[in-house]
């Protein structure tokens, strides 16, 4: 895959699998591409050159929405939730991709489209917002909780979607050891308990290394490694481009 903005390459011949069911890391110094590349997958940007494959069709000119319906979701860097909005109401957002009436029915909130609604808000209580443990602020603002419970909302609002293929963007930038600890097992709970194909991008690296089964390596837009933990971490490019820049 290429991308590029102008003079910029941000993306330079990145080629990689994601296989289903496992945790793929995508690690490298900041303007590496990462979220270019999560862009491009996710459909916000289009690729110059390349293409981007889902459950092996070419998917490349399909808009996010459409991509989103298929089973692909997405957390972002910088949380993107509705600020005035409640913790239930925000993640039941994400499971809005699912519902299947009409616009009549749903702007009258009858017949099928209450049905629907009930039966999508049942499903997230009992299915995202206690395996997530956040019950006890299911009722509150956005604006009343910690930075660390907001990144949990968000990754329920995105758990909503019922995703074949999860993106997250940074799930544990900016949190302490014990929510970067919480955050890490509830995403190999995801990819446990419902089999999710999960493709992270973290600058944590202990934990990369602890819960992913293979990790991709950008640099100035470019992949210059691919592999288990233990031979990303043994690659002399890896350690001079960034384990020996962070240590």
């Amino acid at each position: 895959m290429h991308l590029s903005f102008g003079g910029i390459k941000a993306l330079q011949g990145v080629n990689f699998e994601a296989k289903a069911g496992e945790i793929t890391g995508v690690i490298g110094p900041n303007g590496a591409g990462k979220t270019s590349l999560f862009n491009a997958i996710s459909g916000f940007y289009r690729p110059d050159r390349g293409s981007v494959a889902f459950d092996g069709e070419d998917i490349t000119t399909l808009s996010p929405d459409k991509r989103a319906g298929l089973g692909l979701a997405r957390t972002f860097q910088n949380i993107a939730l509705f600020r005035g909005m409640t913790v239930l109401d925000n993640i039941k957002l994400g499971g809005h991709t699912r519902l299947k009436t009409n616009v009549w029915q749903a702007l009258r909130y009858f017949g099928a489209a209450q049905k629907a609604e009930l039966e999508l808000r049942r499903e997230i209580e009992e299915q995202v917002i206690d395996f997530l443990e956040i019950d006890h602020i299911r009722k509150y603002p956005i604006t009343m909780l910690p930075y660390g419970l907001q990144k949990r909302v968000e990754l329920g609002r995105a758990l909503a979607m019922r995703p074949r293929v999860l993106l997250l963007d940074e799930p544990v930038a900016g949190m302490n050891r014990e929510e970067t600890a919480d955050m890490a097992r509830f995403i190999l709970d995801v990819q446990e308990q419902f089999g999710t194909t999960i493709l992270l991008v973290e600058h944590d690296m202990h934990m990369v290394m602890d819960i992913c089964s293979r990790i991709v390596v950008l640099n100035f837009g470019q992949q210059i490694a691919s592999g288990t933990p233990e031979e990303v971490s043994n690659n002399p490019a890896v350690i001079e481009a960034y384990l020996g820049a962070a240590a």
